[in-house]
């Protein structure tokens, strides 16, 4: 099992994730625009351009950082990240996401994802977001 951050951002990932890789060196892992989501409604060119997901190795670590979706209302400096785990396997994945979403609020329910990923979102009792994923390195 591994932890790693995601910071949310109002539209400056791309900006904020140069200014990290300036500092931390290395090069960006993977880099994904609100434009390449599978069948996504038509969206102007300042929201598809915006960034899906992108991540910088850091060490044995990742740094990831995503943009707000319009359709949300804005993330607030502080408070504007989530822990994501990275699990062993699809049962593991399940148990953390249940236990973790007791009293909880789900965000996005725990399933196969369009990039390969079994992934959930779920918010805990204390308001902490946890992402939650797997990915059978054999099949990827």
């Amino acid at each position: 099992m591994k932890a790693n951050i995601t910071i949310l951002y109002n539209g400056q990932t791309e900006e904020a994730f140069n200014f990290y890789r300036s500092i931390f060196g290395g090069d960006f892992g993977r880099l994904s625009r609100m434009s390449e989501i599978p069948d996504a409604p038509p969206m102007p060119e300042d929201q598809a351009n915006k960034i899906l997901f992108m991540d910088l190795p850091i060490g044995d670590n990742l740094l990831m950082g995503m943009d707000c979706p319009a359709s949300m209302p804005p993330v607030n400096v502080g408070n504007n990240f989530m822990v994501t785990i990275d699990t062993a396997s699809e049962e593991e994945n399940t148990r953390l996401y249940n236990k973790l979403g007791e009293g909880g609020e789900i965000k996005i329910q725990l399933g196969h994802q369009f990039w390969g990923a079994f992934f959930g979102m779920v918010t805990d009792k204390f308001g902490i977001t946890w992402m939650l994923s797997y990915v059978n390195q054999e099949q990827s």
